[in-house]
């Protein structure tokens, strides 16, 4: 007899609500907001309660659920409110809130009871007798620690019935847990309160001490100024090992991301998962066709994290290793006559006319073309159009959809390094 495969959960980031609605148009079957309190995003675009009621009706209407993250480390005072808080959230259809603090843990559970409670990664749940702990404690998803391997990961789904939510994309911080307080000490933004300034991500100098002498900076000799940051993680390969494993939720991280990173690896995403459990011959016929596209947002180097090694140097950015192409997020369509095959777009970069572009949508459709017709919104024929939300029409060769992105492309030749020390060159 086969084993049946649950189908895991792709769950996205929503920094706003425009993102929320474009990671549920492109396939996501969950997404995570943050409110205007509680929350790790000072910077987000946090959601006011009218916003994340908007959010819920809209997730909800097409089958997906919205849980809002409220994974702050409270200090004295902090907490005030919190239960008024989370009952509103309660009230208006709340799927689930994700907390950290055990302080905000009990006022949830005493104050809003019914509001379901998942475990942020903050609280660096590691193993399978921590997610027994916490089930007691009524929570019933564990988003698990990102220093945890495939190895423990299955070991912990064997023993333990609790919902796993598991990252597979996105970037990655370099303390443990995300618990880091470099930001508090070096631009007094207190990282575990929403105001991480990400001095992780900052350039350092490194120097030599020699005993006794004054310090000598190794500028120079060195490709790059001396850099503590983590590469982003990658997981798009290992799907399989993902589902085989019981994991309940796949997470993509990015609520600071653009639309055209949440659409772009929503769709991939839902579409490994798809693949997969229609079975694994058909995962492998497009498994490469879904690292390109991943590619096609990539802003760092790619890696597996902790779950198949311990990182090395090669999981930090010390230096460029590759050259990634260079597709820029230009449009976005917003309407399409068959009759004429005119598109209606809503510009987001400067667009010429005679660009190459990729045309894409939910379900993994994409075509490429060039901008033909390019015209502003009295019909005036354009070269350039250069004033982002301007309404805009092109001639495309076939039907696109509302909701469709338009990026540009450029075609050519890509060094991708693997994690085993090779470089495979394919096609952008």
């Amino acid at each position: 007899m086969s084993k049946i495969l649950k189908r895991p959960e792709v769950l996205s980031p929503a920094g706003t609500l425009e993102k929320l609605k474009v990671a549920i148009d492109y396939g996501a079957d969950a997404v995570f907001v943050g409110g205007q309190a509680y929350g790790l995003r000072s910077r987000a675009g946090n959601f006011t309660m009218e916003e994340i009621r908007e959010g819920i009706g809209y997730a909800h209407a097409r089958g997906a659920k919205v849980y809002v993250a409220a994974n702050m480390v409270t200090h004295e005072g902090n907490e005030e409110g919190a239960g008024a808080w989370f009952r509103e959230l309660r009230d208006m259809g709340l799927d689930a809130v994700i907390v950290s603090d055990p302080a905000l843990i009990v006022i949830c559970a005493t104050e809003a009871p019914g509001l379901e409670i998942h475990l942020s990664t903050q609280a660096s749940s590691t193993n399978y007798e921590t997610f027994e702990f916490w089930k007691e404690l009524g929570l019933t998803r564990i988003v698990l620690a990102r220093e945890v391997t495939m190895a423990e990961l299955a070991e912990i789904r064997k023993r333990t019935s609790v919902e796993i939510e598991a990252f597979v994309h996105g970037a990655m911080c370099i303390s443990y847990s995300g618990r880091c307080v470099l930001s508090n000490h070096m631009s007094h933004r207190d990282a575990n309160r929403g105001g991480c300034s990400q001095s992780c991500r900052w350039k350092y100098d490194l120097y030599d001490l020699p005993f006794g002498e004054e310090r000598r900076s190794i500028k120079g000799q060195i490709p790059e100024p001396f850099s503590m940051s983590a590469v982003d993680m990658c997981m798009i390969e290992h799907i399989p090992d993902m589902i085989e494993n019981g994991v309940d939720s796949l997470k993509i991280e990015g609520r600071m991301k653009s639309v055209h990173y949440v659409s772009t690896v929503t769709n991939c995403y839902k579409t490994a998962v798809d693949a997969y459990l229609k079975s694994p011959e058909t995962f492998e016929a497009i498994k490469q066709d879904l690292i390109d596209e991943l590619w096609k947002v990539a802003q760092r180097e790619l890696a597996t994290g902790f779950y198949y090694q311990a990182p090395t140097e090669n999981e930090q950015l010390f230096g460029a290793r590759r050259k990634i192409p260079k597709y820029k997020f230009i449009a976005e369509v917003v309407g399409f006559d068959k009759d004429s095959m005119t598109a209606t777009i809503r510009q987001r970069n400067v667009i010429n006319d005679g660009d190459v572009v990729e045309i894409y949508g939910p379900g993994f459709r994409h075509f490429e073309t060039t901008i033909q017709n390019l015209r502003d919104g009295d019909g005036l024929p354009l070269d350039r159009a250069n004033r982002p939300m301007d309404l805009l029409t092109i001639t495309v060769p076939q039907e696109v959809y509302p909701g469709d992105m338009i990026r540009s492309c450029q075609s050519g030749l890509i060094n991708l390094y693997k994690e085993d020390g090779r470089s495979v060159t394919v096609r952008a």
